[in-house]
């Protein structure tokens, strides 16, 4: 109870004393202007701004794999999860009734609705007898068999194609997928808070499922700042590779449009399953620097972290010497390979180093604003997570009540299967975070494209960075940490041009969860820094620096999951770069690590007491328990967005 308090205390100085504004202090009393929707300022607005978390890719009924595994419920029912109410999950029985629940101890403060837009109108037709297609030979197999339904679907979707019953040049489906996304803008509706309590923010939101020529993953969740949204989704099919994405939300959303007040942000994701073509630059082969520029002014976050893996870093065991990029990475670098892999594992093949790691990600970036001549990084990405749950359930990301998020349960059925509710090397995804001035779509958005956001693996770490030269020494040991890192330097995902060669200073304050009386946080270990650079000769470098640690050590049981040891409350540095080359571009993220603990799989092994030296005590649906590749223990954490640093020597750019 005592570290609770302990900690509880801690993110309220975080929150409170590290408060600060971006703007001239006159401009102090003014809210930010509203677009659309305008509504009195909320009444928590702060001017100096305040931490909010929230999930940014959810999938419900409407997405086709998830309704192929079961799941049933609606976005209204996603939204009314995030507000803490409780979820019926599948397996369901005859009845309707669901056999499984889930609810929220803490609620989100903002969530998003994300369902694949390609199948949209499929999905609807297969399940309407008064629609034209219900009967195909196509719909029958996703009502007999959902499981190779998903497969065939899914399969044409990823050629950007649309199966026949849709009619000449898929009519009849993208009639129907007015109906769908009608209720995913409605439910958003209704469930945003427009009182002045501002309790919940909702955004009309999709997900742009592409894939390359091997299937190598381009998936995309496409936020929209209001209401005022195209009449359909842009999908994959009507747009099969990212410029044209790019160009079809332009001409249907923005100044040039018919919709003048519509605005969106593209969130890339997954890139660790990409292959390395979900950034791929000149990816027109016209060396256009406008379509960098596109990408740039559309794309400004990333989601590193989610229910299918991290996409921070590429791990190998045997020469990478940051031990932390193992951090929930997948054994496949690709949908292809994880599926041919269920044939026979030689079928798998690894993720690699140049697969599409934000790290290598963010120094291409660098290297491309070396070569431009305006200085452009079209890759300079802020950092936020998310859970990906196909079971419409946003924010459930607890290691300890993990029902699964894909794979979830059977079609049909009248129990819950046994063992392990997912695919063991999934994980229960993360969360993404905000420094926003009020809890309102217009404030969250611009936090969003300003960067001002992090990532955490789950936990509700508070984080904040600020770089600056002029930032002082004492920084940590002040009560206004936030005002004075705005007034001399900038936040987290911004961009700071030297005036001189000398390093700027970096200051990183974290505070550990304070968790719930359920489910207590856990205190940190560490807080590091990431540093990329590329030289003006091109060379690229990254170093993780620490540079502060509890300086208690603390180890997990893996045979009780007890913790054993402790950390720290709070941690927070002034750091400034010994190395550094005022020639070179630079980008500095912090990242916050939890001492260890058990991992969500590990958990359930003992408590179903399984123990891989007998193998009698190993039950049905157990047996990944025992696997060489399963990872029994991890380490929680947050990853900042970056800050990007150059000097008058190198133009800025980002």
């Amino acid at each position: 109870m005592k570290r609770i308090i302990v900690a509880a205390l801690s993110v309220c100085a975080l929150m409170l004393c590290q408060q600060g504004y971006t703007q001239p202090i006159a401009n102090l009393d003014t809210p930010p202007a509203s677009n659309l929707n305008a509504k009195p300022r909320c009444k928590n607005w702060q001017a100096e701004r305040q931490l909010l978390f929230g999930d940014l890719h959810v999938h419900t009924k409407y997405s086709l794999d998830a309704s192929t595994q079961g799941t049933r419920t609606s976005p209204a029912d996603a939204y009314r999860f995030a507000k803490g109410g409780r979820l019926s999950v599948q397996p369901w029985l005859p009845s309707g009734e669901a056999l499984r629940e889930l609810q929220l101890e803490r609620p989100l403060d903002f969530a998003a609705v994300t369902d694949h837009a390609e199948l949209f109108g499929e999905r609807d037709i297969c399940l309407d007898p008064s629609q034209r297609g219900y009967g195909s030979w196509q719909c029958r197999l996703y009502r007999g068999w959902p499981r190779g339904a998903f497969f065939l679907f899914n399969t044409k979707a990823a050629m950007a194609g649309r199966l026949g019953f849709c009619g000449e040049d898929g009519e009849y489906c993208r009639q129907a997928a007015l109906r769908p996304w009608q209720d995913i803008q409605t439910s958003a509706e209704v469930a945003y808070d427009r009182s002045d309590d501002c309790e919940f923010t909702s955004f009309v939101a999709y997900e742009w499922t592409g894939a390359a020529e091997n299937l190598a993953n381009l998936h995309r969740n496409i936020i929209f700042r209001n209401a005022s949204v195209a009449a359909l989704p842009v999908s994959f099919i009507d747009a099969p590779s990212a410029p044209q994405l790019w160009d079809g939300l332009d001409a249907q959303c923005g100044k040039a449009s018919a919709l003048k007040d519509c605005e969106v942000l593209v969130i890339p994701h997954n890139s660790n399953l990409s292959d390395g073509y979900m950034f791929a630059l000149n990816e027109e082969g016209n060396n256009d620097p406008s379509r960098e520029a596109q990408r740039a002014r559309l794309e400004r976050v990333v989601e590193i972290m989610q229910h299918k893996g991290s996409s921070e870093c590429y791990y190998d065991p045997l020469q990478s010497e940051d031990e932390l990029c193992g951090f929930e990475q997948l054994p496949y670098g690709s949908f292809r390979s994880k599926f041919l892999g269920k044939l026979s594992p030689s079928l798998s093949e690894p993720a690699g180093p140049k697969s599409g790691f934000l790290r290598e990600v963010l120094r291409d970036g660098l290297a491309y604003a070396n070569s431009s001549d305006s200085g452009l990084n079209p890759l300079a990405f802020g950092f936020i997570a998310s859970s990906d749950t196909h079971i419409s359930a946003p924010g459930a990301v607890s290691e300890e009540e993990f029902l699964g998020h894909g794979g979830a349960g059977m079609p049909a059925g009248e129990s819950v299967p046994p063992g392990l509710p997912d695919d063991i090397e999934f994980n229960p995804g993360g969360l993404a975070a905000v420094w926003a001035e009020e809890n309102s779509r217009d404030a969250i958005f611009d936090a969003l494209l300003r960067r001002e956001v992090y990532a955490t693996s789950g936990p509700r770490i508070a984080l904040r960075v600020f770089a600056g030269e002029e930032l002082p020494s004492d920084l940590c040991e002040r009560t206004d940490f936030a005002k004075v890192g705005y007034e001399n330097g900038v936040p987290m995902g911004g961009e700071l041009q030297l005036n001189s060669s000398s390093a700027p200073r970096i200051a990183v304050m974290a505070a550990m969860d304070p968790g719930t009386a359920k489910w207590p946080g856990l205190p940190l270990q560490t807080l590091q820094i990431v540093k990329g650079s590329v030289d003006s000769e091109g060379q690229r470098s990254e170093t993780v620096i620490d540079i502060a640690s509890s300086g208690k050590p603390a180890t997990v049981d893996i045979n009780s999951c007890q913790t054993q040891g402790s950390g720290a409350a709070q941690l927070c540095s002034v750091w400034q770069d010994p190395d550094f080359d005022p020639e070179a571009r630079h980008y500095y993220y912090a990242r916050a690590v939890e001492v260890p603990r058990c991992r969500w799989s590990q958990q359930l092994c003992v408590a179903a007491a399984v123990d891989c030296s007998q193998p009698d005590t190993i039950s049905p649906g157990y047996e990944s328990c025992c696997r060489d590749d399963h990872r029994r223990q991890i380490q929680e954490r947050a990853w900042s967005s970056p800050v990007w640093v150059t000097t008058q020597q190198a133009p800025s750019g980002s």
